[in-house]
């Protein structure tokens, strides 16, 4: 029965990309290594407490079980759907005791004709049953199909969900280790600061500065330390996002993350891939051609309507109305039956279906390339943000180190009275700026590398036999 099912056979769409127009073109790239396996990819940055923190997100992440659970629902669907293509077997026993009315239709003419009529009456039976639909024209074998497509769409939309948690701890534990050394510069700049006011008021106690000097460094002074409750504040949220992300309350692991660290440098990341690579690995991109497959299988189970449905059904058992002989032979009672349904008129409701069916495979088509688009601007934009950022981060060391020169040579003249105070606070307030600004892109070159990986579609692995796996091959053609 198998070459019966009606409706189109599932091909999947072709897809055909250029390849990237924009490179990693940063320096650095060539002075690191990459991670060993693009599913682990947090490795790569040599942080043992950033694994730490993905591991920990990936084992105890709430929405991450959540889509295990919503898997497992898609599972149990696609086969109770598999199991409609077999027979259904039941067993039944029933024991009936009724004292009969005599007043009632039955009671009044046994009453009549038979005037030793006992009102008791009993009634055993035992029996087993069973029934099959055959799928003569395949909806019931295209429902199948489209339930076990869309469990192999689940499974792809929880690595997915996967990707996005490691990302995003990655991304929070980052930002933690950038706003630490910020706060760690702008301290430093208090202390500076500090030293200067009393550099100042040193000076007006000897006659060589007047009061507007030590208004200047008190002012600036305030500026760095105002600095502080606005980075305590974004490290405080993402300390609390991060215990979120790993299944805690906020405020579980803050200890553990108190402590300054480094900000991890990028790993070395192959801008050598091709679309199609892409297009193949991203769980989006599976699980929106798994859902275009399933779609398919629908129309062919709305046009199976269009056909007859024969089903059988038959029952062996016993049936007495005294249990000393209820398995006897004479009380065996053998029911065979079959049916046939067509629906022949129904004011164009299965054309209704079909359509409907049909306009959906249109949508999923629709939404498979728009995500296939979707795919390839993530990799576009990642590649241009971390090439970009990286650029920034080294002319801002550059600065950095120009700045912290002219601060100290200044710093120097004024105390030889060779220039005013304002030119040490210039010179101050620049290096704060930009020593600012080098902590925030360093951490923005490590979480632009994380937005990459998250393009690529790293951070899962499965076995090669999985159903994921081989709707990995049929994602793009």
């Amino acid at each position: 029965l198998s070459g019966c099912a009606v409706g189109p056979d599932y091909v999947a769409p072709t897809t055909q990309f250029a390849p990237f127009h924009n490179t990693i073109t940063a320096d650095s790239q060539r002075s690191t290594t990459p991670p060993p396996r693009l599913d682990n990819w947090w490795t790569g940055f040599n942080d043992p407490e950033l694994v730490t923190v993905v591991q920990r997100a990936l084992a105890q992440n709430l929405d991450l079980k959540a889509a295990f659970a919503r898997v497992q629902q898609a599972r149990a669907a696609a086969s109770g759907a598999g199991a409609q293509l077999f027979p259904t077997l039941d067993l039944n026993s029933t024991a009936t005791a009724e004292h009969q009315s005599l007043d009632s239709p039955l009671g009044s003419l046994a009453k009549a004709t038979s005037p030793g009529y006992s009102r008791d009456q009993r009634e055993y039976t035992l029996g087993a049953a069973a029934s099959w639909e055959i799928d003569l024209a395949g909806g019931l074998r295209r429902n199948a199909a489209a339930a076990r497509d869309e469990a192999a769409a689940a499974e792809a939309d929880q690595l997915g969900t996967h990707i996005t948690v490691a990302a995003d701890a990655a991304d929070a534990y980052l930002q933690i280790r950038g706003l630490q050394a910020q706060l760690a510069v702008t301290q430093d700049q208090v202390d500076t600061d500090v030293h200067l006011l009393e550099l100042v008021e040193v000076r007006q106690r000897a006659g060589a500065a007047d009061e507007r000097e030590v208004a200047q460094a008190e002012a600036l002074l305030k500026q760095a330390r105002a600095v502080v409750p606005t980075l305590r504040t974004a490290l405080e949220a993402q300390l609390n996002r991060l215990d979120v992300l790993m299944g805690a309350q906020p405020g579980t692991y803050a200890r553990e993350l108190s402590a300054p660290g480094t900000i991890p440098a990028v790993p070395a990341i192959d801008d050598r891939v091709t679309p199609m690579d892409v297009l193949r690995r991203r769980p989006d991109m599976i699980a929106a051609e798994r859902r275009l497959a399933a779609s398919n299988e629908r129309i062919g189970a709305a046009i199976s309507d269009y056909y007859p449905k024969i089903s059988l059904s038959g029952a062996l058992g016993f049936d007495s109305t005294s249990p000393n002989h209820f398995l006897s032979a004479q009380a065996f009672q053998p029911i065979g039956s079959g049916a046939l349904r067509w629906r022949l008129f129904d004011f164009g409701k299965v054309d209704a279906e079909v359509a409907e069916t049909r306009g959906a495979n249109a949508e999923a088509l629709m939404q498979y390339r728009q995500a296939a688009l979707k795919a390839t601007e993530d990799v576009e934009n990642a590649f241009v943000a971390l090439s970009q950022t990286e650029t920034r981060l080294q002319e801002l060391q550059g600065e950095v180190a120009s700045l912290t020169r002219a601060r100290d040579l200044s710093e120097h003249a004024y105390k030889a009275g060779a220039i005013t105070l304002t030119d040490v606070l210039d010179a101050d307030r620049q290096l704060l700026v930009a020593r600012d600004e080098l902590d925030g892109t360093r951490a923005d070159a490590a979480r632009a590398a994380v937005t990459v990986f998250r393009a690529f579609g790293g951070g899962w692995d499965v076995p090669p036999d999985s159903r994921v796996a081989e709707a990995a091959q049929t994602a793009v053609t």
